[in-house]
């Protein structure tokens, strides 16, 4: 979940046409290879009829006029906030002699992970007007992410979460957000035209949970479908967020068959299931809809599953010295979308594969 201002080490997974060197396994029609990089059915609505919000926020200022086309953006939308992490691993917050803070939030950190990737990318989301959310906007202009479509609430604070991966492998996670900046983004604060200059549009669950970011949320997706951008969809459950286990699952589902690429987890798919078996194809097929392209399944260590209308198949895990496993899948996901934004023939390969078998 958080992107360590020092480096750290992760394992990604990416989308290639062609293997080269022994560490690459070659599948058809495409392949899915490994790297290491060291640094992290619901119907449209028309926006009159969302929700109304008092405005209370401001965006940053741009001297660099309007943004030209670029082939390869991808789009980040959603929560960006401060982890605090124990300074010592392997134990409980509650144990915790002290923390250091990180700057985290799942879609930020497939923002700078495409970047340091050497891909374009952009964060559309909001914070405070705090140190806190000055210091997160900075610290995406340093690492190549286009911030302008960030604003500013002065009415709330920015997200904080203390998270902690404890020695039984079990993540741990205690959030500050009552509201936060975050959950207050408008419609009216939307960068639509970022939006729509997009290659792809990425986004997760956590802001399908309040008003009126849910509202934001819908029309930005809209938006971006319309302009026929490519939705990227990463189910990131965060139980104790939501209300209830149903309401989790119902707006986690919610927005599911607008998707053409999704990632989740074992977990994910066992809570979506309602405890059916994660390793089972039948019932990972079962969450397949029809205008899917990519069903990606993550297995942490082990590596990940892949499915598509036509085939499935899997790659393994590479064997590394874990140093903190915390947003790992965040990593994964922007592997995979720096390769697709930048070689959209990938992505193509599975539009053109389920177009064959339509017709």
């Amino acid at each position: 979940m958080a992107i360590h201002s020092a480096a750290l080490s992760f394992s990604c997974v990416s989308l290639n046409r062609q293997a080269s060197g022994s560490s690459h396994r070659l599948l058809r029609p495409f392949v899915l290879c490994q790297c290491e990089v060291k640094s992290l059915v619901f119907s449209w609505q028309s926006p009159a009829s969302f929700p109304r919000f008092r405005l209370q926020g401001k965006a940053l200022e741009s001297n660099s006029g309007p943004l030209e086309k670029e082939e390869s953006l991808v789009v980040c939308f959603g929560e960006m906030l401060i982890d605090f992490v124990p300074t010592t691993s392997g134990i409980s917050l509650a144990e915790a002699p002290a923390f250091k803070k990180a700057p985290g939030g799942a879609p930020a950190n497939v923002a700078v992970g495409i970047a340091r990737l050497g891909g374009s990318s952009a964060f559309i989301g909001k914070v405070g007007e705090d140190e806190f959310g000055h210091m997160l906007a900075d610290i995406l202009k340093e690492n190549n992410v286009n911030n302008e479509g960030m604003r500013f609430d002065t009415g709330a604070r920015t997200a904080l979460a203390f998270v902690t991966l404890r020695k039984d492998g079990e993540r741990e996670f205690m959030f500050y957000r009552n509201p936060s900046a975050d959950m207050l983004l408008q419609v009216a604060e939307l960068d639509l035209e970022l939006i729509k200059k997009a290659k792809v549009f990425h986004y997760g669950s956590i802001s399908l949970i309040t008003e009126p970011c849910k509202s934001a949320h819908i029309a930005a997706a809209k938006a971006a479908k319309d302009a026929g951008v490519i939705l990227s969809y990463d189910a990131n459950l965060r139980l104790p967020l939501w209300p209830s286990a149903e309401s989790a699952r119902e707006g986690i589902l919610s927005l599911w068959n607008t998707a053409d690429i999704i990632k989740i987890s074992e977990e994910e798919i066992s809570f979506l299931t309602q405890g059916e078996d994660p390793y089972d194809d039948s019932v990972v097929r079962k969450l397949y809809h029809p205008n899917l392209k990519l069903l990606l399944v993550t297995e942490g260590p082990d590596g990940c599953r892949y499915y598509t209308k036509e085939f499935n198949g899997r790659v393994e895990g590479l064997s590394v010295d874990s140093i903190d496993t915390t947003g790992a899948g965040d990593a994964f996901v922007a592997g995979i979308l720096s390769q697709i934004a930048a070689d959209i023939s990938l992505f193509q390969v599975l539009t053109f594969s389920y177009a064959i078998d339509e017709a």
